[in-house]
């Protein structure tokens, strides 16, 4: 009994202070989730004052954040539109890759760590994190902007490659024999088609399981089948992630809308767990030591991250404030980041590994909000103002 109380005391006192952080971040104007991840810092191992009770309660909750921010997500576009966007960014997410993975790569050769952590580092930076940005997106009202698209599909592409990128990594990290590693990988590319093909081709199909009319049903049928198609997702090594985004794909129409409208509340409490959980799980004093190494990498990785939003959104025809919209939404890292140290640390090959990207990771999700917000300022719409007047004035004038 005494255990629950406490328990119901912590989480109780969490949520309360992160709903008045919420409201503080907008009388300031700014996004909440860096407020969400001082707090978790505050609150967590080694912070002022460490809460434990509630730690697995919020750590359930986090995974649940990232899982409906994914969905809500999905519940935005149609299969038709992914599958275009997806055709279109191809090209973007291979530059993507070879933009972000290779300094993380690079960055752990220079420091000594051998070829299987910088595989895991290359993975660290690569990766944008969905659940951040997809709230990022939400809370600045961009979800309806002509580069938006473009982000996503850099997503999604980025979550895709998981399927493929953790298998390999965990059968290098183990040292697993070729076969097994063949195996792990089969399974997780079927998984991953397998998903694909039945949102993409039978959503009309999965739609009619539901009536927009019976709203608990509604939020009860929606909310099951996403989690059962994360967890599945997540059971043969595909990210839960793009099971839940391709959930929201499959579903349409009247369905699709209701279902958002219904689902908002329970994205709004379990993102913001999803944020503070993962202050809850760094503990400050691991910080300092890696604070300069992962200061240079995040400084690095972010301008790559810019780079490569801005070329993906010009290759789409989007003119430059959208560019660079496209690009600083990129910035954050995170879930999977954390995952992929993990298994990295796991194995032991680097130790210095998990402070370093756990920093790192907390660099980019503190600052890249913060970030995204630059291009509505009125002195960057000033800059890009000025730029195109002196494009202009440097052109020569056609001859008559």
């Amino acid at each position: 009994m005494a255990e629950t109380t406490t328990l119901l005391i912590e989480i109780g006192a969490l949520l309360l202070g992160m709903g008045l952080l919420g409201r503080l971040a907008g009388r300031i104007g700014m996004s909440p989730i860096p407020l969400y991840l001082l707090a978790g810092l505050a609150f967590g191992q080694g912070g002022l004052l460490p809460l434990s009770a509630s730690e697995e309660f919020f750590e359930v909750g986090s995974e649940v954040g990232v899982i409906l921010l994914l969905v809500m997500l999905g519940l935005e576009y149609s299969a038709g539109e992914l599958v275009t966007n997806i055709r279109r960014s191809a090209l973007s997410g291979l530059f993507d890759a070879l933009l972000n993975a290779l300094p993380g790569a690079a960055f752990a050769l220079l420091l000594g760590w051998g070829p299987v952590a910088a595989v895991a580092l290359a993975g660290v930076t690569w990766v944008s994190s969905s659940g951040v940005i997809a709230k990022v997106l939400r809370d600045l009202g961009r979800l309806n902007n002509r580069e938006t698209p473009v982000v996503l599909s850099i997503l999604v592409i980025e979550d895709l490659v998981m399927a493929f990128y953790l298998p390999v990594l965990s059968t290098l990290v183990i040292g697993a024999g070729l076969a097994e590693g063949a195996r792990t990988l089969a399974i997780a590319v079927t998984a991953a088609l397998v998903i694909l093909y039945l949102a993409l081709r039978h959503g009309s199909i999965i739609s009619t399981l539901f009536s927009p009319r019976q709203r608990e049903a509604l939020l009860l049928g929606v909310l099951g089948l996403t989690m059962v198609v994360a967890g599945v997702a997540e059971q043969v090594n595909v990210s839960a992630a793009v099971g839940a985004f391709l959930v929201g794909i499959a579903i349409s129409g009247p369905v699709a809308e209701h279902a958002s409208e219904l689902l908002t509340p329970l994205r709004d409490v379990f993102a913001a767990v999803f944020f503070i959980f993962f202050g809850l799980t760094t503990d400050p004093a691991d910080i300092g030591p890696v604070l300069l190494p992962a200061l240079a990498l995040a400084i690095v990785t972010t301008a790559t991250k810019v780079l490569t939003g801005w070329l993906a959104a010009r290759r789409a025809g989007i003119a430059e404030p959208g560019r660079w919209r496209a690009g600083l939404a990129l910035v954050p890292r995170g879930e999977f980041s954390v995952v992929i140290a993990g298994l990295a640390v796991s194995a032991g090959i680097e130790p210095t590994l998990a402070p370093l990207v756990t920093t790192y990771v907390l660099l980019t999700v503190v600052f890249g909000p913060l970030l995204s917000r630059l291009p509505d300022t009125p002195w960057f719409r000033d800059v890009l103002r000025q730029r195109v007047l002196n494009r202009g004035r440097g052109r020569v004038p056609p001859r008559r």
